[in-house]
């Protein structure tokens, strides 16, 4: 029986799935943007089927599937299909970098203990956002992010859902703005941040008052 450990993986050494592995365990390896492809990489410069690895003669090939943003093979563009040895650096539209770790060989210790770093930095005049130091992408809605730069600027003290209205609905009446509609927003905005960093609940609920934000790190 061949275990994972016999099989070669690609591991996401940078971008917002840094630390993410997949093991190679069948004939075709599709890498896009769509879902459904086999190896997801939600950025927007990544194509719907990006690229490919495929089994073949006992080794395995990176093929580009024709990306708008290409496909690069230790710095060099992949214009046809070429062989993978182990430790390549696989980099898809220049935003992500993946390592191919060849069948049996030991993953290493840095790409093992891999992780985002915690922590959200904002930037008021783009309204963009990163979580440790992966950008979210898409960016927030205009209401997601006047909710999160509220509890940023307020980081570890509760909002009460008043506050929550005055700063994303300014011209809008109090009693105009239902709980649903509140809660609706909270849930997704800790929904896009868990994108990026799924080990950590960053907005918490805090039942008869409102909302806090939670930063501290690892």
């Amino acid at each position: 029986m061949v275990t994972n450990r016999e099989l070669p993986m690609l591991v996401i050494e940078e971008g917002q799935l840094a630390g993410h592995k997949w093991v190679l365990d069948k004939e075709a390896i599709v890498l896009g943007r769509d879902e459904d492809c086999d190896v997801v990489l939600p950025e927007r410069l990544v194509s719907r089927r990006h690229a490919a690895i495929r089994r073949q003669d006992g080794g395995y090939l990176l093929e580009d599937l024709g990306s708008k943003n290409g496909t690069f093979l230790n710095g060099q563009a992949v214009t046809r299909p070429v062989a993978l040895q182990d430790g390549d650096e696989i980099q898809v539209a220049l935003c992500l970098r993946l390592i191919f770790v060849g069948a049996g060989a030991t993953m290493p210790l840095t790409l093992e203990r891999a992780l985002p770093r915690r922590g959200i930095r904002i930037d008021r005049d783009s309204h963009r956002v990163w979580v440790g130091d992966y950008e979210i992408v898409p960016p927030l809605s205009s209401a997601q992010y006047h909710l999160l730069e509220l509890l940023y600027d307020r980081a570890g003290t509760v909002c009460s859902r008043e506050e929550v209205v005055h700063a994303v609905w300014p011209d809008a009446l109090e009693e105009g703005i239902s709980e649903q509609a509140i809660d609706a927003l909270a849930r997704r905005l800790r929904e896009r941040l868990a994108e990026v960093d799924p080990d950590h609940t960053y907005i918490v609920t805090v039942r008869g008052h409102g909302f806090r934000l939670e930063v501290q790190g690892t």
